[in-house]
């Protein structure tokens, strides 16, 4: 099995999580939206990192790794930048999000425009494994 198969199974599940986390955004679940986008976040930075043969860690946010590829590929630093803001966004709110704490509700904390900066930032993964899939070099 090739790295190229593993980021392209990863892009898959992600556009189908995408889906799932649209009805939880029609529903008004948006502590479940900034959940569920930090999974796809973090599946497409590990897809990210499969194709360029590195072996993802076992943690959430793996955005230092594709900062480390950007000094050697400087065509993604802008891109690579603004994934590590994302990813390390959602997953400070990872926990909070599913789990709450005793001063903290996350049906009431989260908020529409929580849960529109958890799609975009969801999306904008997406993309970006889409595009580096598509580059011949890989």
């Amino acid at each position: 099995m090739n790295t190229n198969f593993l980021a392209q199974e990863y892009l898959k599940r992600s556009k189908k999580r995408l889906k799932a986390v649209l009805v939880l955004f029609e529903e008004e679940s948006y502590a479940d939206v900034v959940r569920e986008c930090q999974e796809i976040v973090e599946l497409c930075g590990k897809g990210i990192l499969r194709l360029f043969g590195i072996d993802p860690p076992k943690f959430h946010d793996v955005s230092y790794l594709l900062l480390d590829i950007s000094k050697k590929y400087k065509q993604y630093e802008k891109d690579f930048k603004k994934y590590s803001k994302i990813s390390k966004w959602l997953r400070k709110e990872r926990e909070l999000a599913f789990y709450g704490e005793i001063d903290f509700i996350p049906s009431e904390e989260y908020t529409k425009n929580d849960a529109k900066k958890a799609l975009n930032g969801a999306k904008f993964s997406i993309d970006l494994l889409s595009k580096l899939l598509n580059q011949s070099f890989f």
